[in-house]
């Protein structure tokens, strides 16, 4: 992918904030929306980002301030600066390297997985219950998902079994009511192994990109975990949930298994209508692991 330009009204904001500015490094992801880039000015440094959107940069601004309270420095990265008219922000650095498709041995993984589940328990624990508002906003987003579900369902049915169509059915009529019976919670919205930086020096987690910060439910953060990972690698999820400290409640696990399902029926129908057999296949075989019962 190309190397993303940095602005020349960004660079004169940064400076602002670290004068002397004089390295300017693309980490962007191999995204069109993502706008990432690190900044020096000798030894020191930190991290500018564009938000693609208004909701990004004022959700990702709350999901700092909730940082702060929640994890420490060596955790989470500190806000130094916001811009809501250039949408930029500006963070201190954290050591590490992404996890995702970092080569690990065996039992740093395992340690890596529950320090993830630990540090993802701090963050629930500092959250509140939410307010009426909040509540609300998450029933909406349950509604848009199970009927999500239930168009994909029109136009993958005909790809499917008998007991992968009973699946989807289920998460279109029973997501909403689900979500209802479990507690709020202010989560980070995107728990992935893409977020989470290792120190391979002090064996210490990180977390990173807080724009999808906002409240709902616990199972929600699992999502990715539950259909990419854990079906075949058990070992991961019980280190995870080692960390977190306690099991997921039945009507949490009934809630992940459906939200899982809407992921797969995604991938199938974004698949078949764009001809990607990579997206075909992985949406079958989330849907055969939901089918099994094996998050």
């Amino acid at each position: 992918m190309t190397e993303k330009p940095f602005p020349p009204e960004l660079r004169a904001w940064a400076a602002d904030y670290l004068s002397g500015l004089d390295t300017i490094e693309d980490r962007s992801w191999p995204r069109n929306s993502s706008r990432v880039w690190r900044v020096a000015a000798g030894p020191r440094s930190a991290f500018v980002k564009l938000s693609p959107s208004e909701l990004d940069y004022d959700r990702e601004v709350a999901g700092y301030a909730y940082t702060r309270r929640a994890l420490t420095e060596h955790q989470a990265p500190r806000l130094l600066a916001a811009d809501p008219h250039l949408r930029a922000l500006l963070s201190s650095p954290l050591p590490g390297q992404v996890v995702r498709d970092l080569p690990l041995d065996l039992d740093v993984e395992l340690r890596l997985h529950e320090n993830a589940g630990r540090l993802l328990r701090l963050w629930h624990d500092a959250s509140d219950s939410g307010s009426a508002a909040d509540r609300a906003a998450v029933r909406a987003a349950m509604q848009e998902q199970a009927r999500e579900a239930a168009d994909c369902l029109e136009d993958t049915a005909a790809h499917l079994a008998a007991d992968r169509i009973a699946l989807v059915e289920a998460a279109s009529k029973n997501l909403v009511e689900l979500a209802e019976h479990v507690p709020l919670v202010f989560r980070h919205g995107d728990y992935a192994t893409r977020n989470w930086l290792y120190d391979a020096k002090t064996g210490r987690h990180g977390l990173i990109d807080f724009a999808m910060a906002r409240y709902g439910v616990a199972a929600e953060e699992f999502v990715w975990l539950g259909g990419a990972v854990w079906p075949t690698r058990p070992d991961l999820k019980d280190a995870y949930f080692t960390g977190y400290g306690r099991p997921l409640t039945q009507g949490e696990e009934q809630l992940l298994r459906l939200l899982i399902v809407r992921l797969g029926v995604s991938y199938l129908r974004n698949g078949l209508v764009q001809g990607r057999g990579d997206l075909v296949a992985r949406g079958h075989l989330i849907l055969d692991r939901m089918a099994s019962h094996r998050l």
